[in-house]
């Protein structure tokens, strides 16, 4: 559910703590945020009725509308979090050294500052609201998560296997070439190196398709494993975030990230990866500068681990061993 959801839940409560006393707001800005409270339930609402629906049987705009609402949560509850008070060591305890992080920081708001900008910050929330509110009628949300299941004997999976083959069709050899770059090195030694793999290639030849197919297959064989995609002008704080989430939802699914910067989630992430198997892939990576700054947070020690990254630039794809994907031939492609 939480996958689905991300902070969306967790807004509501928020919102509706500024209307206390000592925060001291105004009247309109009172009703405003009421109304956005009740905005949230709304979306919040029709988000589980998303998360009722086993994913790979969603339709795609769906998909996209609900990963959207998930990072709009986040930067919502980012917002205010900069406003409410902190107090220490209350909320669910964390865990290491992103519990000490937390308490660092938390001593540096006081109650004034939440004070300040409380209107921006609603206004704020109402713009990312309204886009999330037009997102949902322009995909048809709830007219299509409403829709009544198939009744048809044909597997609905059957219809994502056939376009995830389709992508894949005259490549089966690319599919086995990766993998045999992956297990090629103390795959089955547990205290074996970690190894990385770069996927390289002009655009639109599959490359994000063959490392997903080559993870689902390979996966079962590591204690933990995430897919994170990077692109252009990444934000890396975001990257490191949506790794560790992957990589254990319970644990880092509720942490408040807009108090830690980038080198504490590297510190982090390095921490959680210290002697566990993992299996990551990387994807659409676009600088050198970004890739070196991820690949500094994965603990690379001898436990066997695997890592894939995806890229159109060559000096990134140069910094690992290669795997070259070339257009398929008139002879793959028949």
């Amino acid at each position: 559910m939480d996958l689905v959801t991300g902070a969306i839940g967790s807004i509501g409560p928020k919102l509706l703590e500024l209307l206390k006393d000592e925060y001291n707001l105004q009247k309109g800005v009172k009703k405003q945020v009421k109304f956005l409270s009740d905005e949230l339930e709304s979306v919040h609402a029709a988000l589980c009725k998303v998360a009722e629906v086993p994913w790979d049987q969603l339709d795609e705009q769906v998909k996209i509308w609900a990963r959207q609402v998930r990072e709009a949560s986040y930067d919502m509850e980012d917002v205010l979090d900069t406003f409410l008070v902190r107090v220490e060591d209350h909320g669910p305890a964390k865990k290491g050294r992103l519990k000490r992080a937390l308490k660092k920081m938390g001593g540096l708001f006081s109650k004034g500052k939440a004070h300040h900008d409380i209107a921006s910050a609603i206004e704020d929330i109402k713009k990312q609201l309204q886009e999330v509110a037009e997102r949902r009628a322009r995909y048809r949300v709830d007219e299509i998560v409403a829709k009544p299941p198939s009744t048809s004997t044909i597997d609905p999976r059957l219809k994502d296997m056939h376009n995830e083959v389709s992508q894949l069709i005259g490549i089966e050899k690319s599919n086995c070439e990766l993998e045999s770059k992956l297990l090629s090195q103390d795959y089955n030694d547990p205290n074996g190196k970690t190894k990385i793999v770069s996927v390289v290639g002009v655009g639109g030849l599959g490359k994000t398709t063959l490392a997903k197919s080559v993870y689902d297959k390979l996966k079962p064989h590591f204690g933990f494993g995430a897919i994170v995609p990077v692109e252009r002008n990444p934000d890396l704080k975001k990257v490191f975030r949506d790794i560790l989430i992957d990589l254990d939802k319970k644990e880092y699914m509720k942490v408040e990230y807009n108090i830690l910067d980038e080198s504490q989630l590297i510190n982090e992430l390095r921490d959680f990866l210290q002697s566990k198997r993992y299996f990551i892939v990387i994807d659409d990576v676009w600088d050198i500068t970004s890739w070196k700054t991820i690949k500094s947070a994965l603990d690379q020690k001898n436990n066997g681990s695997r890592v894939i990254i995806t890229t159109l630039n060559r000096e990134v794809a140069s910094e690992e061993e290669v795997y070259e994907l070339d257009p398929l031939s008139s002879n793959d492609s028949k």
